[in-house]
């Protein structure tokens, strides 16, 4: 019998980076002119992986998230990670708003993702749900080949990280 080969489906954004994202955001908007005068902020909260932004109006705001967002993406943050909330008004006019980190694949979609792999047919693949991830596995390194490639192509809300391959 051929020893079987698998690997790990996850995702999730390396906090470190995203911790460097909101200090170079935020030294940006300390320097911008058009910042000036303004009462903007950044937090991030490492337990619950959400940031939080505050500012004066909407549309220093959408500024803000502007510039957080060019800075997640230079230090290789999927954004397709990032679900935003809607603006609250806070005291004095000013907005905030909540953006989370997803850590993990949801139950949901780890369902939705064995489903499609095992509506592709192929012989002798095994996927299972474990915990935050998902394993596949199979005799042939060439089907998880085309699982992976086929993963790549389908897009299921969150950016799929593929790791953990055990020949």
């Amino acid at each position: 019998m051929a020893a079987q080969s698998s690997f790990d489906i996850s995702t999730g954004a390396d906090l470190q980076e995203v911790d460097n994202a909101v200090n170079q955001a935020m030294k940006e908007v300390n320097q911008r002119y058009d910042f000036r005068g303004a009462h903007c902020s950044i937090a991030l909260d490492r337990g619950s992986a959400t940031i939080g932004l505050e500012a004066d109006d909407a549309f220093r705001m959408k500024a803000l998230d502007q510039v957080l967002r060019e800075k997640l993406t230079r230090r290789g943050v999927p954004l397709k990670n990032v679900s935003v909330s809607d603006d609250q008004p806070a005291s004095g006019g000013r907005v905030r708003r909540e953006l989370t980190l997803t850590q993990g694949i949801p139950a949901d979609t780890a369902r939705e993702i064995v489903k499609a792999i095992k509506g592709q047919n192929l012989k002798k693949v095994q996927a299972s749900i474990q915990g935050e991830e998902v394993r596949v596995s199979s005799a042939s390194k060439d089907a998880l080949q085309e699982v992976i490639a086929f993963l790549r192509s389908q897009d299921f809300g969150i950016e799929l990280r593929f790791g953990n391959y055990r020949g």
